[in-house]
């Protein structure tokens, strides 16, 4: 990102992708290989050198499309609630929105349902996109964006003693912590809470505070992804052997999956109307009409890309920049036709839907959309 800025080249990327080694380096304490520490890496590099280039940090499908998404379902819920206030301008303004509608949390609620056609075999590690990508975040610590709203931590939770302060960490893998969410498709489901950029600059993004600097608003954020099918069970083989990776790795092409949709969306929730999704339903077979040659997961991947590339040709010269930050509806403009199907759908589901069943639980009943609720434990 600094090389190209200092050779006059516009930047793009979809992660913030550390040099080699950083994830699985076992002399590196927990705190230290999560993404908010190389979030603070990228805030600090701007603050070192402030404006110039565009260098835009984070923007794929998620991180990236997503924080657009954020900002397009608040827009429709604002109308819905009957929220007279201009559509926000400002960092300040879009804070007090989420705030006055009384969303508490985010999820980026997501289920890849691409099948593929012939079954998994043991020993290799498949899914629909980078495996290699996967499980190096997976291997992270879980992270969320840490709301307001929360009254009970995870005993196995740490906190960060610099930076923007927005999130926390789990002392667990997220490709092995599962989370409790909903997608339109499924309904109810879990997902991992895999770390993601988004978690902590949307949660940062959207924090209100007082005149002495004091936060009074912010939402908890954080994935909760239900990958294809076989990627589950390539997870399962790997965590059940103590987290050793498999030897062979595979990503499946549009040619080898059956059947299936990337809905990729996100659940605000917590507000007068309990929750509501927004997202992409991209199934395989548009992505083949619109885009040979790549799976659903793919196509939403790349053209947030483009998107992110219109962007910095159109604006050269803001710095390096985040999705949250950017122009949602000229982002949007440019990428919807690539995503199939965008819909916004309310759900009256909660984390404590038809909960407890059999056996007692650890549950928050006065208040459903706690993390404790959330959290499989």
């Amino acid at each position: 990102m600094r090389f190209c800025r200092e050779i006059g080249a516009l930047y793009i990327d979809t992660v913030a992708e550390p040099w080699l080694g950083f994830y699985f380096d076992d002399k590196m304490d927990n705190e230290q290989r999560t993404n908010y520490a190389l979030r603070e890496a990228v805030l600090e590099e701007r603050r070192r050198a402030p404006g110039g280039l565009t260098a835009v940090s984070c923007c794929g499908a998620n991180p990236g499309m997503v924080s657009w998404f954020v900002k397009r379902a608040l827009v429709n819920l604002a109308a819905d609630l009957n929220d007279s206030h201009p559509e926000p301008k400002t960092r300040e303004e879009w804070a007090a929105l989420a705030m006055r509608l009384g969303v508490k949390g985010i999820h980026i609620a997501e289920r890849d349902t691409q099948r593929a056609i012939h079954p998994k075999q043991r020993d290799v590690f498949v899914n629909t996109w980078s495996v290699e990508g996967f499980l190096s975040e997976g291997m992270q610590p879980a992270e969320l964006g840490w709301g307001t709203h929360e009254k009970w931590k995870p005993d196995n939770a740490g906190e960060h003693k610099t930076g923007c302060g927005a999130a926390i960490y789990l002392n667990q893998p997220g490709a092995n912590t599962r989370v409790r969410s909903w997608c339109p498709t499924p309904g109810a489901q879990y997902g991992f809470l895999v770390t993601h950029n988004e978690a902590i600059s949307i949660a940062d993004y959207f924090t209100a505070r007082d005149a002495g600097g004091n936060v009074v608003y912010r939402p908890t954020c954080h994935y909760a992804y239900h990958p294809a099918d076989d990627a589950v069970l390539s997870l399962h083989e790997l965590f059940g052997r103590a987290g050793r990776i498999q030897p062979a790795h595979h990503i499946l092409t549009e040619h080898e999956i059956e059947d299936g949709v990337d809905e990729l969306g996100v659940l605000l929730y917590g507000h007068a109307n309990n929750a509501y999704w927004y997202g992409s339903q991209l199934s395989i077979e548009e992505t083949r009409r619109i885009a040979p040659y790549q799976n659903a997961t793919g196509l939403q991947v790349t053209s947030a890309i483009l998107a992110g590339m219109v962007y910095a040709l159109e604006n050269p010269n803001v710095g390096i920049v985040e999705a949250d930050e950017m122009d949602f509806r000229r982002c949007l403009e440019v990428q919807s036709p690539y995503l199939g199907p965008l819909v916004g759908r309310y759900t009256d589901w909660t984390p404590l839907t038809d909960r407890p069943g059999f056996f007692p639980e650890d549950i928050d009943e006065s208040d459903p959309w706690q993390f404790r609720n959330i959290l499989v434990r």
